[in-house]
């Protein structure tokens, strides 16, 4: 419980700039947390996407690095083998995972690249304004879907999950939730795997977080959180899709 609660040395000790109740700072907080327990804050690079994930650079002490958007899976590919012993990871969200970044994605993933992908899935486009995400799910309204998402203008949302282990290369797959206690336990346990898997060398590793988006779903945080439960989890089941 302590490793959940208390500050990760590698989180600076400020207030973060993520709207009220985002789950981005449980996500955030979470991989610092085991980081420090395995002592490589010393030894990683994260990668941030473009968007909420980028503000990670003003609130985390470790070694970071920018990319265009959509393109961490193909820096952290570079950096990984270019300094095999840095432990590399990503922080992305789903647009930048898995839209304008999809094909970056799944060639880091088919090549077995041996980085950690952390996937903040909160069904929109959280900074530039609640655009449509390829998780969007269905009769969803977002900036660019006032009258919802339907399948035959939009197509359907995209499950990143299940396509990834449709590969043969990556060696973890797991999709969380931060929205309780419970949860957020088992979400440090799946994102603990995600990076013991690139220590041990076994290759591509992905944990998907299952989040919210408040302010752009325009609705309080308690009800996000009820939103996720109700609406997001029947849509993106939690759980381990591989671990080889």
């Amino acid at each position: 419980m302590e490793k959940i609660y208390s500050r990760p040395a590698g989180l600076k000790k400020m207030i973060n700039g993520y709207c009220p109740g985002c789950l981005h700072s449980a996500a955030g907080k979470l991989i610092m947390s085991v980081l420090e327990e395995l002592d490589l804050l010393e030894k990683t690079v994260m990668v941030d996407g473009v968007g909420c994930c980028a503000s990670n650079h003003s609130y985390i002490d470790i070694d970071a690095c920018g990319s265009p958007h959509g393109r961490p899976g193909a820096v952290a590919s570079a950096i990984k083998r270019c300094s095999p012993e840095t432990i590399v990871v990503t922080y992305q969200g789903d647009g930048d995972l898995a839209s304008i970044g999809l094909a970056e994605t799944m060639m880091a993933a088919n090549r077995g690249d041996n980085i950690s992908v952390f996937f903040i899935n909160n069904a929109n486009y959280g900074m530039t304004g609640g655009q449509m995400a390829p998780t969007t799910l269905m009769d969803m309204k977002t900036s660019t879907t006032p009258y919802g998402r339907h399948a035959d203008e939009h197509g359907y949302p995209m499950h990143m999950c299940e396509v990834l282990n449709t590969l043969t290369a990556p060696s973890y797959i797991a999709r969380v939730t931060c929205i309780d206690a419970p949860n957020m336990r088992k979400a440090r346990a799946a994102v603990k795997q995600a990076i013991q898997h690139q220590l041990d060398g076994k290759g591509f590793s992905m944990v998907e977080f299952v989040s919210n988006c408040p302010t752009n779903w325009g609705v309080s945080p308690l009800e996000s959180l009820k939103f996720i439960k109700e609406k997001m989890l029947p849509e993106f089941p939690l759980g381990e899709f591989r671990n080889r």
